[in-house]
């Protein structure tokens, strides 16, 4: 809606009228009809009155309005008033109590002080004093609604930055992957082009090919064609990837995964003069998830296993194929286990099991409950956002997968990755 505002020139300009703030709501509750009738007419053109002869009543009026201030008379027949004022805050805890008696005693002050009562008022009670004290538990519940409202608030924002913060970190992450993919296709489309130039320098201007000229061209031809196998498979498996493939998608098999980690990892500046091993499966399989996915959580798994420590160390990657579900009795968290996403993980066979291990230093017991938490960090502020394994533990819950830590001060850890399987794709 909206009201019209006269200009100079006598014309009108439409401006927004401002909604009117809600009017509060006052519950009275005393078992005299007299005095509940009387704080009606005072409060009548301030607040909405919700009035309740007995406890009963009045918690049932609580349950089916929302009520900022209640008045509460102490001793009433049946339940009493911090009886009423008890039922009433388990109701809503935010509601205001402005308690009234003519029977003032330190026992039922104290049971009110106890149950958070705003005012504390002597029967028969002058209009000024009600007023005065209403009004203040008015004030205290719209401060205290608008504190919880802004805290609500603040939490939204703070977790939608760290959301975008963390899809920020999975995207620089899933470059450095897809930069790895060109570096891929330029190894063939170079051998492409260096034999292309050769025949063209073999064959010239002639008009006519000897037989060894044939022979050079289809020799140079096969590997060609083979060069070009290999750069249409690599894009048709990220491509796969990027299409976030659906189940009867053809999967890439693991021993892929592991050889295209395998290149990201040799020229990545963490593994500096740490020994590195990667151990392909005996026999290959194929997961559900997604491909650059896995290969972002055991980059992340394996460059956090190189920054453990400042020192020269191994790190091992190795996996298997487990034909029967998982025992998860078996794992108990503590101080040196925790298991992740048991209650979503799909324990089905097969199970393909990836671990990453390292001979570092280990994680201490007061630290291991903390390092899937966003933007915790041991290390430098140089080496990360603090992002690494809260990235692997959403992209593994995402695949209703599970991941178990086993570490030992000063033996080394070992990140082990469960992920539901399929067979490999035939042909």
């Amino acid at each position: 809606m909206a009201i019209s505002l006269p200009t100079e020139a006598g014309t009108t300009l439409a401006q927004p009228m401002a909604h009117p703030r809600r009017k509060g709501t006052l519950l009275v509750v005393d078992d005299e009809d007299g005095a509940r009738q009387s704080l009606r007419v005072i409060f009548k053109d301030e607040y909405n009155i919700l009035l309740a002869g007995d406890g009963a009543t009045a918690v049932e009026l609580a349950q089916e309005h929302r009520i900022d201030v209640a008045v509460l008379d102490v001793r009433m027949a049946g339940m009493s008033g911090i009886e009423v004022l008890e039922r009433l805050k388990f109701v809503n805890p935010s509601i205001e109590a402005v308690m009234m008696t003519a029977f003032e005693t330190t026992d039922t002050m104290r049971q009110a002080l106890r149950l958070r009562a705003c005012d504390y008022i002597n029967k028969p009670f002058d209009v000024s004093t009600m007023r005065a004290a209403v009004a203040n538990a008015m004030q205290r519940r719209s401060l205290e609604s608008e504190i919880h409202t802004n805290a609500d608030k603040l939490q939204q924002l703070l977790g939608e930055l760290q959301s975008q913060k963390i899809e920020e970190q999975m995207a620089n992450t899933r470059g450095e992957i897809y930069a790895s993919i060109i570096h891929d296709i330029n190894g063939p489309l170079t051998v492409i082009s260096g034999f292309i130039q050769l025949m063209n320098q073999r064959i010239g201007d002639a008009t006519r090919l000897e037989v060894e000229d044939l022979e050079f061209i289809k020799d140079r031809l096969k590997t060609i064609t083979r060069q070009v196998t290999n750069c249409i498979e690599i894009s048709r498996r990220y491509l796969s990837f990027l299409r976030r493939q659906s189940d009867d998608a053809p999967r890439v098999g693991v021993n892929q995964l592991l050889k295209d980690l395998g290149q990201l990892i040799r020229v990545h500046p963490s593994l500096q003069n740490n020994q590195f091993t990667l151990r392909p499966l005996a026999e290959d399989i194929a997961v559900s998830m997604n491909g650059t996915d896995v290969i972002q959580v055991l980059l992340n798994l394996t460059v956090n296993a190189f920054q453990c420590a400042p020192q020269p160390h191994a790190v091992e990657i190795e996996g298997c194929i487990l034909r029967q579900p998982l025992d998860l009795a078996a794992f108990k968290d503590g101080p040196q286990d925790r298991l992740l996403n048991v209650e979503n993980f799909e324990n089905g066979v097969p199970l393909l099991i990836v671990t990453v291990g390292d001979n570092g230093p280990g994680i201490p017991p007061e630290t291991l409950p903390k390092i899937f938490q966003a933007y915790f960090s041991t290390k430098g502020a140089r080496q990360g956002t603090g992002l690494g394994l809260s990235i692997v533990q959403r992209l593994v819950k995402e695949a209703r997968g599970a991941l178990h830590v086993h570490t030992q001060v000063g033996r080394g850890t070992k990140f082990t990755l469960y992920l539901p399987a399929v067979p490999l794709a035939v042909g």
